[in-house]
């Protein structure tokens, strides 16, 4: 399974490519705007740091706009893939798109219905939303399921991208379920390293290790240096 790291703080991209275990990044308007970066600027920043696929959004609503935001886009970075919101324009967009060779990823999909348009449509990535769903007492990963269940029976070429991740379980989750890709917080990548065992075993391994070389000193303080 890929990791994208859906952040727009280069900050995070660098540590996270540092640990060599990120493969791409997410990002959205709002995700820059906290960075307060201009936004064509911080997209090819993040391109050259993580050198893998970087999905950035257009902001127009209506099919005309968003097929010119995405030609744009798409000329900033080889990396860039152009995220399309899930609408009826939205889809016809990606139809247009993917029929120019420019990377997409369908974006707010919350459905299995929703899904089977957008690869219909020939998306490169949709991203069904797991938190938002479980929010309003769906199950998010069960959407996932059936989406990926679709791709088994029909043999698309869409991978899917778990997004809307909340806490390391739905990393593990999406793993389980065979999902290509979850994208996910830094805060959330980082709890993934964590577990109380590991801490307790690192410090149990330092606390005998001292105490060995504790011995040591001992022995070697008895010796006399005439001899």
């Amino acid at each position: 399974m890929k990791i994208f790291l859906d952040t727009a703080n280069l900050a995070e991209i660098k540590k996270a490519v540092e640990w060599g275990i990120i493969d791409g990044v997410t990002t959205n308007p709002t995700l820059v705007a906290r960075e307060g970066a201009v936004f064509e600027e911080r997209i090819k920043r993040i391109c050259e740091v993580v050198k893998g696929p970087v999905s950035a959004e257009v902001t127009g609503l209506d099919y005309d706009s968003m097929v010119s935001e995405a030609r744009a886009l798409s000329k900033l970075s080889e990396h860039v893939v152009v995220k399309i919101p899930m609408t009826p324009d939205g889809v016809k967009a990606v139809k247009t798109l993917s029929d120019e060779g420019i990377k997409t990823n369908v974006t707010l999909v919350f459905s299995t219905s929703q899904a089977i348009l957008a690869m219909k449509a020939g998306a490169t990535y949709i991203s069904p939303f797991v938190g938002r769903l479980d929010d309003i007492s769906n199950d998010g990963m069960k959407i996932v399921q059936e989406i990926m269940k679709v791709i088994d029976n029909y043999g698309f070429k869409t991978e899917v991208i778990v997004a809307s991740v909340r806490h390391p379980m739905h990393v593990v989750q999406a793993a389980l379920i065979g999902a290509h890709i979850v994208t996910t917080p830094f805060k959330t990548l980082e709890a993934l390293f964590k577990h109380p065992l590991t801490n307790i075993g690192i410090e149990r391994f330092m606390s005998d290790w001292h105490e060995y070389r504790k011995k040591l000193t001992g022995e070697n303080n008895d010796i006399d240096p005439e001899k």
